[in-house]
Protein backbone atom coordinates (compact mmCIF):
# COMPACT_ATOMS: atom_id res chain seq x y z
CA UNK A 1 0.00 0.00 0.00
CA UNK A 2 1.33 3.48 -1.05
CA UNK A 3 0.59 6.26 0.60
CA UNK A 4 0.62 10.32 0.22
CA UNK A 5 -0.99 13.12 1.29
CA UNK A 6 -3.04 14.95 -1.58
CA UNK A 7 -6.27 17.32 -1.87
CA UNK A 8 -9.73 16.03 -3.04
CA UNK A 9 -10.40 17.40 -6.60
CA UNK A 10 -12.77 15.79 -7.86
CA UNK A 11 -15.60 12.85 -7.77
CA UNK A 12 -18.19 10.82 -9.56
CA UNK A 13 -20.67 8.60 -8.72
CA UNK A 14 -19.74 4.75 -9.59
CA UNK A 15 -22.31 1.90 -9.26
CA UNK A 16 -24.54 2.37 -5.97
CA UNK A 17 -22.48 2.46 -3.12
CA UNK A 18 -19.07 3.69 -4.77
CA UNK A 19 -16.83 6.73 -5.85
CA UNK A 20 -14.16 7.33 -8.24
CA UNK A 21 -11.93 9.83 -6.45
CA UNK A 22 -9.97 12.40 -8.71
CA UNK A 23 -6.55 13.33 -6.57
CA UNK A 24 -3.67 15.95 -6.38
CA UNK A 25 -0.48 15.02 -4.74
CA UNK A 26 2.93 16.55 -4.74
CA UNK A 27 4.66 12.97 -5.35
CA UNK A 28 1.83 11.32 -6.91
CA UNK A 29 0.22 14.34 -9.18
CA UNK A 30 -2.96 13.55 -10.28
CA UNK A 31 -4.69 10.46 -10.28
CA UNK A 32 -7.59 8.55 -9.25
CA UNK A 33 -9.05 6.26 -6.86
CA UNK A 34 -11.98 4.05 -6.52
CA UNK A 35 -13.73 4.45 -3.30
CA UNK A 36 -15.38 1.04 -2.83
CA UNK A 37 -18.52 1.02 -0.72
CA UNK A 38 -18.09 4.66 -0.07
CA UNK A 39 -21.60 5.69 -0.34
CA UNK A 40 -22.58 3.27 2.31
CA UNK A 41 -23.48 4.44 5.88
CA UNK A 42 -21.43 2.66 8.22
CA UNK A 43 -18.55 3.12 5.27
CA UNK A 44 -14.94 4.27 7.08
CA UNK A 45 -15.14 6.63 3.90
CA UNK A 46 -18.65 8.58 5.14
CA UNK A 47 -18.02 12.17 5.49
CA UNK A 48 -14.23 12.17 4.69
CA UNK A 49 -14.52 12.49 0.95
CA UNK A 50 -15.32 15.95 0.48
CA UNK A 51 -13.97 18.03 -2.17
CA UNK A 52 -10.91 20.14 -2.12
CA UNK A 53 -10.19 18.77 1.53
CA UNK A 54 -6.74 17.88 2.45
CA UNK A 55 -5.96 13.76 3.36
CA UNK A 56 -3.96 11.65 4.05
CA UNK A 57 -4.24 8.23 1.74
CA UNK A 58 -3.95 4.91 1.52
CA UNK A 59 -4.05 3.31 -1.55
CA UNK A 60 -3.26 0.32 -3.74
CA UNK A 61 -2.27 1.20 -7.25
CA UNK A 62 -3.54 -1.08 -9.96
CA UNK A 63 -1.31 -3.07 -12.57
CA UNK A 64 -3.83 -2.92 -15.01
CA UNK A 65 -5.16 0.41 -14.87
CA UNK A 66 -5.01 4.04 -13.86
CA UNK A 67 -7.62 3.72 -11.16
CA UNK A 68 -6.11 2.56 -8.05
CA UNK A 69 -7.88 1.23 -4.61
CA UNK A 70 -8.15 3.91 -1.79
CA UNK A 71 -8.12 2.09 1.29
CA UNK A 72 -7.77 5.03 4.22
CA UNK A 73 -8.68 8.42 3.73
CA UNK A 74 -7.71 10.88 6.83
CA UNK A 75 -8.50 14.41 6.89
CA UNK A 76 -5.63 16.74 7.10
CA UNK A 77 -6.87 20.07 6.42
CA UNK A 78 -10.88 20.28 5.88
CA UNK A 79 -10.56 23.78 4.52
CA UNK A 80 -14.90 24.02 5.83
CA UNK A 81 -14.64 27.78 5.38
CA UNK A 82 -15.00 27.43 1.46
CA UNK A 83 -18.50 26.48 1.96
CA UNK A 84 -19.31 30.23 3.16
CA UNK A 85 -19.36 31.63 -0.22
CA UNK A 86 -20.21 30.38 -3.64
CA UNK A 87 -17.45 32.79 -5.00
CA UNK A 88 -15.26 30.34 -2.65
CA UNK A 89 -16.56 27.27 -4.20
CA UNK A 90 -16.16 28.76 -7.94
CA UNK A 91 -12.74 29.90 -7.68
CA UNK A 92 -11.75 26.36 -6.08
CA UNK A 93 -12.93 25.08 -8.83
CA UNK A 94 -11.83 26.96 -11.66
CA UNK A 95 -7.99 26.49 -10.26
CA UNK A 96 -8.40 22.54 -10.03
CA UNK A 97 -10.01 22.11 -13.50
CA UNK A 98 -7.33 24.73 -14.21
CA UNK A 99 -4.35 22.06 -12.99
CA UNK A 100 -6.24 19.34 -14.30
CA UNK A 101 -6.01 20.93 -17.87
CA UNK A 102 -2.22 21.45 -17.53
CA UNK A 103 -0.98 18.70 -15.03
CA UNK A 104 0.05 15.31 -17.13
CA UNK A 105 -1.61 12.26 -14.34
CA UNK A 106 0.92 10.17 -12.76
CA UNK A 107 3.50 13.07 -12.75
CA UNK A 108 4.87 14.39 -9.45
CA UNK A 109 4.35 18.44 -8.97
CA UNK A 110 5.30 19.27 -6.15
CA UNK A 111 5.60 23.32 -6.91
CA UNK A 112 1.59 22.99 -8.55
CA UNK A 113 0.69 21.22 -5.24
CA UNK A 114 1.95 24.02 -3.32
CA UNK A 115 0.31 26.64 -5.20
CA UNK A 116 -3.02 25.10 -5.14
CA UNK A 117 -2.95 24.33 -1.14
CA UNK A 118 -1.95 28.10 -0.56
CA UNK A 119 -4.75 29.01 -2.96
CA UNK A 120 -7.21 27.24 -1.44
CA UNK A 121 -6.43 27.58 2.04
CA UNK A 122 -6.93 32.02 1.19
CA UNK A 123 -10.48 31.34 -0.19
CA UNK A 124 -10.81 28.58 2.95
CA UNK A 125 -10.78 32.45 4.91
CA UNK A 126 -11.39 35.24 2.27
CA UNK A 127 -13.44 35.29 -0.65
CA UNK A 128 -11.76 35.33 -4.44
CA UNK A 129 -10.67 38.86 -5.55
CA UNK A 130 -9.15 39.07 -9.37
CA UNK A 131 -5.37 39.42 -8.11
CA UNK A 132 -5.44 35.71 -6.51
CA UNK A 133 -6.99 34.72 -9.78
CA UNK A 134 -4.17 36.27 -12.03
CA UNK A 135 -1.41 35.43 -9.38
CA UNK A 136 -2.54 31.72 -9.01
CA UNK A 137 -2.11 31.44 -13.57
CA UNK A 138 0.79 33.34 -13.66
CA UNK A 139 2.85 30.99 -11.03
CA UNK A 140 1.36 27.88 -12.68
CA UNK A 141 2.50 29.30 -15.53
CA UNK A 142 5.89 29.57 -14.63
CA UNK A 143 6.20 26.48 -13.07
CA UNK A 144 5.44 24.97 -16.20
CA UNK A 145 8.16 26.97 -18.26
CA UNK A 146 5.14 28.95 -20.19
CA UNK A 147 6.38 32.12 -19.37
CA UNK A 148 10.09 33.52 -17.89
CA UNK A 149 9.66 34.30 -13.80
CA UNK A 150 8.49 37.82 -12.50
CA UNK A 151 6.62 38.13 -16.37
CA UNK A 152 3.36 39.78 -15.28
CA UNK A 153 1.73 39.26 -18.79
CA UNK A 154 -1.09 37.32 -19.97
CA UNK A 155 -0.24 34.41 -18.34
CA UNK A 156 -3.86 32.77 -18.90
CA UNK A 157 -3.36 33.51 -22.73
CA UNK A 158 0.09 31.74 -22.46
CA UNK A 159 -1.88 28.75 -20.77
CA UNK A 160 -4.36 28.25 -23.65
CA UNK A 161 -1.69 28.88 -26.41
CA UNK A 162 0.52 26.21 -25.45
CA UNK A 163 -2.09 23.48 -24.35
CA UNK A 164 -4.48 24.38 -27.27
CA UNK A 165 -7.11 24.43 -25.19
CA UNK A 166 -9.46 27.02 -23.92
CA UNK A 167 -9.54 27.91 -20.18
CA UNK A 168 -12.34 26.78 -17.98
CA UNK A 169 -16.08 28.04 -18.26
CA UNK A 170 -15.43 29.20 -14.65
CA UNK A 171 -12.76 31.60 -15.28
CA UNK A 172 -15.75 34.04 -16.85
CA UNK A 173 -18.20 32.97 -13.92
CA UNK A 174 -16.34 33.95 -11.34
CA UNK A 175 -14.66 37.08 -12.99
CA UNK A 176 -18.65 37.40 -13.30
CA UNK A 177 -19.36 37.14 -9.56
CA UNK A 178 -16.42 39.07 -8.62
CA UNK A 179 -17.37 42.18 -10.88
CA UNK A 180 -21.41 42.19 -8.61
CA UNK A 181 -19.30 41.99 -5.43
Amino acid sequence: MEKTEAILIGRTRYAESSLIVHWCSPDVGLFKTIAKGSLRPKSPFSGVLDLFVSAELGFVRSKSSDLHTLSEARWTNPRLGLRESYGRVLAATYLVKLISLVAETGSPIPEIHDLLVKALDYLSAKDPVPALITRFEQRLAEHLGIIPEGDSGMAAAAIEDSFHRKLPVQRRQLADWMAKK
